[in-house]
């Protein structure tokens, strides 16, 4: 699997970098959508570099430039409403891809603390969909706790697994619309259901009307969630 590259932001300020910030992008997107939200994050902390990898895979999707961390090939959104063997399948299907992707996505984290030589708790991830599956799976496994973690608009692998493998607890927050018709806002409940069986302060946040995407009153949160984290 290779190694991720993406777009970056140097801070704001212009000066060394004192934070960092890295986005990790949805199934089909690419690494392009989420550095978008760099110049508005940077207003809260114009000392942070930004990072927004593309994900190791090539979609199987078949668009141009579309990046995936995992397959979801044969993915059905209802299934996240529901328990029973399909959904156990899903299940089982997320979590070996979210570990198969992980050491490629902490070795990008290493690099990027190496390169400013920043503590982990001086670096945040802000997912959105498989991304933010990403951002919880390996986030709550590195062994050094990071500065916190944005999860838009997600799910988590495994769940029930996260109390006996958990290794350090970030600050989260979950944002989430309360129209997604691509992953369920009933997907919120077995993450907060996981963060409360593995004692994380988490908060979360149901926008209403909002479908899959990222609005103004979402980005604002991770924002101040961001400042409040990081600066």
């Amino acid at each position: 699997m290779s190694r991720p590259s993406g777009p970056h932001a140097a801070p704001a300020s212009g000066g060394t970098a004192k934070q960092a910030v890295v986005f990790l992008h949805g199934y089909g997107a690419s690494g392009d959508d989420l550095i978008g939200l760099a110049p508005y994050f940077a207003r809260a902390l114009p000392d942070a570099a930004f990072y927004s990898p593309h994900a190791p895979e090539p979609w199987e999707g078949g668009f141009f430039g579309g990046r995936q961390w995992f397959s979801l090939a044969g993915y059905d959104p209802d299934l996240l409403r529901h328990d029973g063997p399909a959904r156990q399948r899903l299940d089982g299907k997320i979590l070996a891809g979210a570990e198969n992707a992980a050491p490629v996505l902490n070795a990008f984290l290493d690099d990027v603390l190496s390169h400013h030589g920043l503590a982990p708790d001086k670096l945040a991830l802000v997912g959105f969909s498989q991304g933010t599956m990403m951002a919880l799976h390996v986030g709550l496994r590195r062994p050094k706790r990071l500065a916190g973690i944005v999860g838009f608009s997600g799910a988590i692998a495994a769940p029930d697994r996260l109390p006996a493998e958990i290794k350090s607890r970030p600050p989260i927050i979950l944002i989430h619309g309360a129209a997604d018709p691509v992953v369920p806002v009933e997907a919120l409940a077995d993450v907060k259901n996981a963060l409360r069986d593995s004692n994380v302060e988490f908060s979360a946040h149901v926008i209403p009307g909002l479908q899959h995407g990222i609005d103004d009153q979402g980005a604002a949160l991770a924002a101040k969630f961001l400042q409040e984290n990081l600066a």
